[in-house]
């Protein structure tokens, strides 16, 4: 007969998956064992391996969960956006905002997927990699439909990760609660995407 899951083992596997991350991005994953993530999660290391099989299961979980959760970020914007029968460029403006405000709240989880895609193994690191490629391409086409007249085919890759550069590494300057917050940030990024870095008036 099949094991049956407790009522909370899903409850205790985001908690995990929560403090693994948080553990991955201030020690690093090579530097951070089973035994420090039990410790931290209030439990025994036993019971951890009851809920993952290995570090690498718990890494692949975290990146596998949050990759979705981007790709879900983007069917959202894009369905939202629709309804509200929003323009081309502020569907863009809309994607980027609901982009930023995901990574004040998953700070440590998109430091892992930036540093830590590298220790899965071949078969979950190509899972994650096409899931990123495609969140890529979602925001190449968006960024090509809202300004049609400077994104071209020579220049659309290089724009894309213009973008990618200016929002993705906020997590190593960008602090919640700061002077700037990641929904101010958001508009300012917007708004250099709509008119460039111009003196106040021209």
């Amino acid at each position: 007969m099949a094991r049956t899951r407790a009522p909370d083992h899903d409850t205790q596997r985001e908690q995990i998956l929560e403090l693994a991350a948080n553990a991955f991005a201030q020690t690093s994953y090579p530097s951070t064992s089973m035994a420090e993530l039990a410790a931290a999660s209030g439990t025994s290391k036993a019971r951890l391996y009851h809920y993952y099989e290995s570090k690498e299961a718990i890494l692949f979980d975290l990146l596998d969960r949050y990759t979705k959760r981007l790709m879900l970020i983007i069917a959202e914007v894009e369905g939202s956006s629709q309804r509200r029968a929003l323009s081309e460029s502020e569907t863009f403006a809309e994607l980027v905002r609901a982009f930023l405000i995901e990574y004040e709240t998953s700070h440590s989880r998109h430091v892992a997927l930036l540093n830590d895609v590298k220790y899965l193994v071949e078969s979950q690191r190509e899972i994650i990699l096409d899931r990123q490629r495609d969140i890529v391409a979602a925001f190449a086409r968006q960024l090509a439909r809202a300004y049609p007249g400077r994104v071209t085919r020579d220049n659309q890759t290089a724009l894309t990760m213009m973008v990618f550069g200016m929002i993705n590494w906020t997590f190593t300057w960008l602090k919640p609660g700061g002077r700037l917050g990641y929904r101010e940030f958001a508009d300012q990024v917007v708004q250099v995407l709509e008119h460039g870095l111009v003196p106040e008036g021209e």
